[in-house]
């Protein structure tokens, strides 16, 4: 059975010809589905991302295989090209996944005054608009959906069911937003007068731009003044914090449970792993790649690995944590080498000076 989300049978040669591949075996081997290589049944196409998959492939159900160069032992007919995982992702796209159907707008939705809904939309039941909301086309809005007052979703985007969009937000083309994600919650801003928290209004704005995709349970908290940005092409992983302020560029990826503080920027191209934490007002330049559970508390230079508490360059940080379980040993080593040294002096009668380091029994 395919696992993808509408059934089609359609040989291996019309996929080689969609993606410019070479076929290497049977042309008219007939593909009826797209599965992984664990779980892949006769008729289906599957993919190998590199050799360490080669027994994987081997032990597969799969009619055909999407490859990098043909692989040595495979009776199967494979699909050769040069990234066999993007390769598959489009064939996945374009033959096995149901085509947008518009469902219209249900009769059973909340729709302020002055609202504008683009053509071949579909919107579910539950649904709420705000005042003079613009819906563009082909917008899917799942129940529960709410759009606050002089929001804009723009051509093509998908949100999901229980997704909040407050006032004023801009929403850009082809942006998916998946369940419980909150866009333009009130940033975190308090002044302390006479031992009380006193909240800054949270008059700014967020835009999300074309392209995006936020994962379930993301927040993405309004400017305090002016525009909480996540540029085109970013991926947002489930439950990321991504407060006021904060500018995400172009084409980063944010795992999950990463959370920015206000006011800080991103460059482009920047990847961030799960549990990463950054502090507040700081610069990560192009192409940073920061670890899992990092804590970033200065700015970066671009072009750079980092891991670790506070962040350093990844090679620093490896021999940093690699020295930690050793620490005990080490500090027991520098008692005995004290001791030594004490009793040392006390035979020649030449004190040396004194040490800043004491030993503990």
């Amino acid at each position: 059975m395919s696992a993808g989300m509408s059934t089609r049978s359609v040989t291996l040669g019309d996929l080689a010809r969609a993606i410019d591949g070479q076929v290497s075996g049977t042309a008219d081997t007939v593909i009826s589905g797209v599965s992984s290589l664990e779980q892949a049944q006769p008729g289906d196409l599957a993919y190998v991302e590199g050799d360490r998959f080669m027994k994987a492939a081997l032990d597969s159900k799969a009619a055909a295989f999407v490859v990098s160069k043909p692989l040595s032992g495979m009776s199967r007919p494979q699909l050769v090209v040069a990234n066999p995982k993007y390769a598959f992702a489009r064939l996945v796209q374009q033959f096995f996944t149901a085509p947008y159907k518009a469902r219209g707008i249900s009769q059973q939705i909340v729709q302020g005054t002055g609202a504008q809904i683009g053509p071949d939309v579909s919107i579910w039941p539950f649904v709420t608009l705000g005042d003079r909301v613009r819906i563009g086309a082909r917008v899917t809005l799942y129940p529960g959906v709410f759009i606050g007052d002089d929001s804009v979703v723009e051509d093509d985007s998908l949100l999901y069911p229980n997704v909040t969009v407050r006032e004023r937000c801009t929403i850009g083309k082809r942006v998916i937003i998946h369940s419980g994600t909150v866009i333009g919650s009130d940033g975190f801003g308090y002044v302390q007068q006479e031992g009380r928290h006193h909240k800054i209004p949270q008059i700014g704005t967020v835009v999300i731009e074309d392209d995006v995709e936020l994962g379930a349970n993301v927040t993405v908290d309004r400017a305090t003044f002016g525009r909480t940005v996540i540029k085109r092409g970013s991926k947002v992983d489930n439950l990321v914090q991504i407060a006021h302020n904060v500018t995400v560029g172009e084409h980063n990826i944010l795992v999950a449970q990463v959370g920015i503080a206000g006011s800080t920027t991103l460059g482009s191209h920047v990847v961030v792993g799960g549990q990463a934490g950054l502090a507040d007002h700081i610069q990560i330049g192009d192409q940073v790649m920061i670890a899992a559970r990092s804590g970033v508390n200065r700015s970066l230079t671009g072009n750079q690995i980092v891991s670790g508490t506070p962040a350093m360059p990844h090679e620093v940080s490896i021999k940093a944590q690699a020295v930690v379980p050793r620490l005990p040993e080490l500090r027991q080593q520098v008692r005995e080498l004290l001791h030594r040294v004490s009793a040392l002096e006390a035979r020649t009668g030449r004190p040396g000076k004194k040490s800043k380091v004491k030993g503990k029994k």
